[in-house]
């Protein structure tokens, strides 16, 4: 059986925005570094021309209890890099296997329990997104709604904007962009929870700011050149974190869920049926 590893560099990776320029090198240098060494903050500070202090507050918003706790985890988590160049289709598959790895570290139980109870219980359900966030929030529309829940995806800009005057505490308002930029996406969310709706925004992005205006921040797994699609698509680390939300989902009340999609499924399929006379 594959055993997957929880590497760090996920963390650091979505805190990066927080961090201030000395932070921000230590950062660089743990994301980017290949190779074990003697990672003490004595030789690390002096390596990277920061202060001990710096590599203590940089350890702890990354959310570890100092740098001592950190290193711990980076070096159980530490895999040194094969040396050979990576032919095309290896690197596509380690791209895969990168983003997957750092999906199990992201991944929060309880919160994804907390989203899927928020599915059940809320009468409407809107998600919104734009470009390749747009495209994973069209596929969560139709496979949710393919189970009963009563949900719209949005993907046009204005339109996101005129879905904020629809919104109330029966809502759930979802917002994807895994840059956390989206302005659209953003206002989308401000405006749903001013208006007493649920809100969730799932992103690569950790900033303290999201929590004035979003219940949840889902955080999904990102790498560089990802947002250009260079290598793989952009799409895949929402799908790996919508897939485990609707399996999830219909394991709450299975049987009726099931039996909804299958109900679904007849529908659709009858419809082609009739077309055929």
């Amino acid at each position: 059986m594959e055993t997957y590893i929880k590497p760090i560099i996920p963390i650091i990776e979505s805190n990066y925005s927080n961090f201030t320029q000395a932070e921000r090198t230590i950062a660089d240098f743990f994301i980017n570094n290949g190779e074990k060494m003697n990672f003490s903050a004595k030789v690390i500070s002096q390596k990277l021309f920061v202060s001990e202090a710096s590599l203590s507050r940089f350890a702890k918003k990354c959310g570890f209890k100092g740098y001592r706790e950190f290193i711990y985890q980076y070096e159980e988590s530490f895999v040194e890099k094969n040396e050979f160049a990576l032919d095309n289709i290896r690197q596509v598959l380690d791209a895969y296997q990168e983003l997957l790895n750092k999906a199990y570290k992201l991944i929060d139980e309880t919160q994804i329990g907390r989203i899927s109870g928020y599915l059940s219980r809320l009468y409407r359900v809107f998600v919104c997104g734009m470009g390749n966030s747009g495209l994973a929030a069209r596929e969560m529309g139709i496979r949710f709604m393919r189970v009963g829940v009563d949900i719209n995806s949005v993907t046009d800009s204005d339109l996101i904007k005129m879905l904020t005057v629809l919104q109330n505490e029966n809502c759930l308002a979802i917002g994807i962009s895994i840059s956390g930029e989206k302005e659209e996406i953003l206002f989308f969310l401000k405006e749903a929870h001013k208006k007493g709706a649920k809100t969730v925004l799932i992103t690569a992005t950790n900033k303290e700011s999201f929590k004035e205006f979003c219940d949840e921040i889902v955080l999904v797994p990102t790498r560089l050149g990802l947002h250009f699609g260079n290598v793989i698509s952009p799409q895949f680390p929402i799908s790996i974190m919508l897939d485990i939300l609707y399996s999830c989902y219909i394991e709450q009340d299975k049987y009726k869920k099931e039996t909804i999609h299958d109900d679904t499924l007849k529908a659709l399929k009858g419809n082609k049926e009739d077309n055929l006379y």
